[in-house]
């Protein structure tokens, strides 16, 4: 097997995993599990596998004053979008609210265009308008209903603190850290949130049974540590443009799961609203490559008619 072959299913592997979280959260839900127990089982049982992967591999864990402040923020930002997230399954279809997550790439172009001057190219607008269209095609749920305010306020904000926190680590000191290194002590400072929320509010609650321990075990394991491990290979090996394009399988997942699973409806409206979303986040992503395409063969013709 090939170097590309390997970053494909690395790429696919991290996605689909990554759109499984739905899958172990909502029955931990439904045996009455808050969403800060389940997101602080999931933060901590990650960075003790993420933590025993680091040593075995001999990785640092070495931390300078500037990279712990920003690791800090970052961490904060990190456990912010996982908390929105997770909040947002209580209000509306899961396969709706991982596509309506999907756009951050799309916010994170308008962000570097507002504060960083970074000018929006013309696929980059179109690509907005398109994210728009596919959003405003989701706002009526699969059974008809006018969707959640509240669960579309919840996934946006997840999005955007997801796209605060991309911005971050590409325009810090967090730039050149390695991808399991940031990742741990993101998800190490991230569960500061979860104590904190936890101390102020209801208590940790116990694992009710075994079926949640496999759940708990299973949301650190595949959606957090494999997902996470499988995106650093993808992005080695096929570079990072290929592996975000591969991400459009996380909200695929998250659907399929939502109507075979939890029986959520799927109507075609609901389809052309999440395909124009991963449509518009392909052509963010993938802009350059695009447009250089097409210049390339426009070139092709001229001087074939030459």
């Amino acid at each position: 097997m090939n170097a590309k072959v390997k970053g494909v299913l690395a790429g696919a592997v991290a996605a689909a995993t990554y759109g499984m979280n739905p899958l172990f959260a909502l029955p931990l839900y439904r045996e009455g599990m808050t969403v800060d127990s389940v997101l602080f089982y999931r933060y901590a049982l990650a960075i003790v596998l993420l933590g025993v992967v680091m040593k075995y591999r001999r990785e640092s864990f070495r931390l300078t004053v500037r990279e712990t402040m920003m690791l800090l923020c970052g961490g904060l930002l990190f456990a912010g979008s996982s908390l929105f997230l997770f909040l947002s399954y209580h209000h509306m279809d899961v396969g709706i609210a991982s596509t309506l997550l999907f756009v951050y790439p799309v916010m994170v172009a308008v962000i570097m265009a507002v504060f960083f001057r970074e000018k929006p190219t013309r696929m980059t607008l179109c690509s907005i308008a398109l994210a728009l269209c596919g959003i405003a095609l989701l706002y009526r749920g699969g059974r008809g209903g006018t969707l959640s305010l509240t669960g579309v306020a919840l996934v946006l904000t997840s999005a955007l603190t997801y796209a605060l926190y991309m911005v971050l680590v590409n325009r810090s000191a967090l730039k050149n850290m390695p991808g399991m290194k940031l990742t741990f002590y993101s998800l190490v400072f991230g569960l500061l949130v979860f104590l904190w929320r936890l101390d102020g509010g209801p208590a940790l609650q116990v694992i009710p049974s075994w079926t949640g321990w496999a759940n708990v075990l299973s949301l650190a394991l595949l959606p957090t540590v494999l997902s996470l491990w499988c995106t650093a290979l993808a992005i080695h090996l096929l570079g990072p443009t290929p592996t975000a394009i591969l991400g459009a399988l996380e909200p695929v997942t998250a659907v399929f799961f939502g109507v075979t699973v939890f029986g959520e409806a799927l109507t075609l409206r609901l389809v052309a609203g999440m395909t124009l979303i991963i449509v518009a986040v392909t052509l963010i992503i993938a802009g350059k490559e695009v447009q250089e395409f097409i210049r390339s063969r426009r070139e092709v013709r001229i001087n074939a008619g030459r």
